[in-house]
């Protein structure tokens, strides 16, 4: 009874409101007295609650002595406040855009390994056709189900897997140099796309553990996101593919490459 008490204050009504709805529906007609002693509240405040449910037509009083009271039907109060929340929603859709025009998404931070993990769940969860990921086996494991049942919807899964990644679902692409990686990086980190919609950058495993993460819906920031990963798909598919010929032209671990992009001495981290 206490869930339908805290459901009926979260539609507006207070807890004398929510108690003498509830009486009523166990005996009605009933008058005010026998209302208090059902709702076990003060006859005075049933009166007054009464009263004000009158107001708001969510019960009906009689013409007779004593005056005997009747709540509308439960689906006939859901109902209302479905159709009042909807026309205000909708309201709210058209017209708050037009308090900001130039409205642009923000880029949020989010600290501790809890609260990102949580927050990459939600990622997935909500995910309606595509998730493109970057992670290591060590993080993997916390989100794994939540992508097993993406996949199992029908959302695309395309995982860039470090550190002897291993799914059975999902098309994977497996990076060979995860302990250079995060050694360079100082940590291990999370990326992540989903439907170019939300895009997350995070660091799961850091040498000094202090895990951030930045989250937004800012469709620019996640185009960047979601082609970082995309490009890492693209490096490591064709070095799979052709990696005698990219050893002869750069070198190990593209050496040759990294030294004609970032200059031989070049101390930028990157994979």
């Amino acid at each position: 009874m206490e869930k339908i008490i805290e459901s009926l204050k979260e539609l507006g009504f207070n807890t004398y409101e929510s108690k003498v709805y509830i009486a009523l529906l166990k005996k009605y007609p009933a008058t005010g007295y026998e209302i208090s002693q059902i709702a076990d509240i003060p006859q005075s405040r049933a009166y007054d609650t009464l009263k004000a449910l009158e107001k708001e037509k969510i019960v009906v009083a009689s013409n007779s002595k004593p005056v005997t009271y009747t709540p509308i039907k439960p689906t006939e109060l859901t109902q209302r406040y479905k159709r009042k929340v909807t026309s205000t929603l909708e309201f709210l859709n058209k017209r708050l855009p037009d308090v900001k025009e130039d409205y642009t998404e923000p880029i949020l931070s989010i600290s501790g390994s809890a609260n990102i993990r949580e927050k990459v769940a939600e990622i997935i969860k909500n995910a309606q056709k595509e998730i493109y990921l970057e992670v290591w086996s060590q993080d993997f494991k916390f989100i794994e189900s939540y992508l097993r049942d993406a996949y199992d919807r029908g959302v695309e899964v395309k995982i860039v897997g470090y550190d002897n990644f291993q799914s059975n679902f999902g098309l994977v692409f497996e990076h060979g140099s995860a302990k250079e990686i995060e050694a360079s990086l100082g940590g291990r980190m999370i990326i992540l796309s989903a439907d170019n919609e939300e895009g997350l950058i995070g660091n799961t495993g850091s040498q000094t553990e202090n895990l951030t993460a930045i989250w937004t819906k800012n469709t620019g920031i996640v185009f960047l996101i979601k082609e970082f990963i995309v490009h890492d798909m693209y490096l490591l598919d064709v070095e799979k593919n052709l990696s005698e010929q990219m050893k002869i032209v750069y070198g190990k671990n593209l050496k040759g490459l990294r030294d004609k992009i970032l200059g031989a001495t070049y101390s930028f981290r990157i994979h």
